[in-house]
């Protein structure tokens, strides 16, 4: 919190912003601004919603702080960056890039909004270091609609590669390095961000369909055909990682592939070794790299859904009820910033005590049940407990007025 207290001109948004992040770390069973506030002892959520709202900070200076703190902790030479959506579920409307859309999280199409992260995954750990909110075209197009929820009118439509391929140079104009980018399908199947990374002298791996057309010096070929052709002895038994239950072995195949332009392409062939699935992926390097290193990108790719995990379930990364992009920048800065403390204190912990006796190294959900009992817990005097009576009464004004809007609107729809 010293390392962000620059960006904060005020005492109160920077003692907010305290309470707020402390408040995304504590075991509050549901985290928006209504809970931490009254968790924090305060009278009102006014004061929270002011600072995500109209208060005078820049989520996006805070952000470029985390990512120094971030690297500056977790620094790997062989990192690799990780992009990924994902999605929260909405009701109504308003809320800002909200409509009904296909969602990983969910596994099928719902009204939602869905965002890109830029996670850094190194050996020492992962955190997200960078977030677009995804616009649809049903937005974009109206101005209005757009205005309403903080957006710009000029407010351009970008798909998700585009918001990748964003980040990923506002990583590299910071002056940070990374050999490697890895994605899914939506990605790797997107020529302008394989070319993006490229003019970059960047590597990736990137995931692509089974359909997927590369050409080779025969033609062009399916990346399912291509790899079909493949012989028996070609096939490596390699691990992508370890997983929770061990080694993620599978069997993987090589495809150099011929290009005019520099560097090394080559089309990465996984298989399941017990149900036989296959899955296929673009790589480019500018000097050829091993198997075993594209292997190894290839499998940090799962560190992303760790992090989704990780910054939902302990930092209220998808809990936010809020409807305009100012606020909604803040509360997932905020929130990343408080799973990046988790991820980089983790790894500090296990570099310390590498093998403790008789114990499994600390995870980041045990280190929020620590920290939340040592330090976050507030103390409960007489004048925080005289505070709940005040939120009672809040609630239930806030409540009538509610109740009584909704009359009006109701009787309103009847004449």
């Amino acid at each position: 919190m010293g390392q962000i207290a620059g960006r904060f001109t005020r005492v109160e948004p920077r003692r907010r912003a305290w309470n707020l992040v402390l408040g995304l770390l504590s075991d509050l069973p549901r985290k928006n601004c209504w809970s931490i506030a009254e968790w924090a002892g305060e009278a009102s959520p006014d004061g929270m919603q002011h600072l995500l709202g109209r208060a005078r900070w820049n989520a996006d200076r805070v952000r470029d702080d985390m990512r120094e703190y971030v690297l500056e902790h977790l620094h790997d030479e062989d990192a690799v960056l990780v992009v990924d959506e994902t999605g929260d579920a909405k009701k109504g409307t308003h809320t800002v890039g909200v409509q009904r859309q296909y969602t990983g999280t969910a596994g099928r199409i719902e009204n939602a909004q869905v965002a890109v992260y830029l996670v850094y995954a190194g050996r020492r750990g992962h955190a997200a270091v960078d977030r677009e909110l995804y616009i649809p075209r049903s937005w974009t197009c109206d101005p209005d609609r757009c205005r309403a929820a903080g957006l710009g009118e000029d407010t351009a439509f970008a798909t998700k590669p585009e918001l990748a391929a964003r980040m990923i140079g506002r990583f590299l104009d910071a002056g940070h390095r990374v050999g490697w980018v890895a994605g899914d399908e939506v990605y790797g199947g997107n020529p302008k961000l394989r070319s993006a990374l490229e003019e970059r002298d960047t590597g990736y791996v990137l995931a692509v369909a089974c359909s997927h057309e590369v050409t080779t010096s025969a033609g062009k070929f399916r990346a399912d055909t291509l790899a079909s052709k493949v012989p028996k002895r070609a096939w490596q038994k390699l691990s992508a990682g370890a997983g929770a239950k061990g080694h993620r072995f599978y069997d993987w195949a090589l495809i150099n592939l011929p290009n005019p332009r520099p560097g090394s392409h080559q089309l990465l062939s996984r298989r399941n070794r017990t149900t036989g699935e296959r899955a296929y992926y673009r790589c480019w390097s500018p000097t050829p790299a091993p198997l075993t290193t594209l292997v190894r990108v290839a499998g940090s790719r799962w560190r992303v859904e760790e992090t989704f995990q990780a910054g939902k379930g302990l930092a209220g990364l998808d809990e936010h009820q809020l409807r305009r992009y100012t606020s909604w920048s803040r509360w997932v800065t905020l929130a990343m910033l408080a799973h990046a403390f988790l991820a980089v204190v983790r790894a500090d912990e296990h570099t310390r005590h590498p093998s403790p006796d008789g114990l499994i190294p600390l995870s980041c959900n045990e280190i929020q049940r620590l920290f939340t009992t040592l330090v976050v817990q507030p103390v409960h005097d007489v004048a925080h407990r005289l505070a709940w009576s005040a939120w009672s009464a809040w609630r239930r004004r806030h409540q009538a007025r509610a109740q009584a809007s909704h009359y009006r609107r109701q009787a309103a729809s009847q004449k």
